[in-house]
């Protein structure tokens, strides 16, 4: 059975704790049911080449899965000498969804790089990073105006994000890890403000899917998306 608690258009519990880490500019702990992720925003001076004597500034993003944040130990990327793909890949999405919330002309030439370590994994870790990896970077620009780097917060709005899916035929919202594993179709959702999607992504994994299913996800998405950005808003 799935959902034994949840009904399918319920998140999981939502937790985000704000300066979990005392050393970098912006820090949270976020939570969404038993995935936790560490985000932590570093303000560095200096930008990209391709911005250098712009004046803007510049948002990047790293996600890494620590070992034993499964139900087996994943070897550490610093010791294979590379990151993997998928790692990769979320690492760009994250950074491309943050950026989408930025007014860099008002930063000047500071990047921000939010670094996003998943310390256990239930489904739902590249949606946890960006929401959590939203807070951290906007609580990063509070520490730039209080140190007089900056004479405004820079963001433009709020980014969130969460997953949907198709599972035994039925749209779930904010699907764990047994779910996912036999969705029959998995979307992630980015959207800044509740209003505007900045990105997703979705496939069918088992079986093609209607436009009212496509539709039905949405309007799970949306909804749920309307209490991660509460959540946020209270940190």
């Amino acid at each position: 059975m799935i959902r034994k608690v949840r009904k399918n258009n319920q998140l999981r519990e939502v937790t985000i704790i704000k300066d979990y880490i005392s050393h970098p500019e912006g820090s949270v702990l976020v939570a969404f049911g038993d995935t936790k992720v560490i985000c932590n925003a570093t303000v560095t001076e200096g930008v990209p080449s391709f911005l250098r004597d712009t004046g803007k500034g510049w948002v990047t993003a790293e996600y890494a899965m620590l070992p034993r944040a499964t139900h087996t130990r994943n070897q550490r990327e610093s010791k294979r000498g590379k990151q993997d793909g998928r790692s990769q890949e979320i690492s760009r999405l994250i950074g491309r969804s943050l950026r989408a919330a930025v007014d860099f002309e008002k930063i000047g030439e500071y990047t921000i790089t939010v670094d996003c370590d998943v310390i256990q994994a239930d489904g739902g870790t590249r949606t946890a990073a960006i929401t959590g990896g939203f807070c951290a970077m906007h609580l990063a620009f509070q520490c730039m105006m209080k140190q007089g780097m900056i004479d405004e917060i820079p963001v433009t709005g709020m980014v969130s994000a969460v997953s949907v899916g198709i599972v035994l035929g039925e749209p779930l919202l904010d699907l764990e890890y047994v779910e996912d594993s036999m969705a029959d179709v998995d979307m992630n959702l980015v959207v800044k403000d509740c209003e505007d999607i900045v990105e997703i992504q979705g496939s069918a994994e088992k079986a093609a899917f209607s436009r009212q299913l496509l539709n039905d996800m949405l309007d799970l998405g949306f909804a749920g998306l309307e209490k991660l950005t509460e959540a946020q808003r209270k940190v």
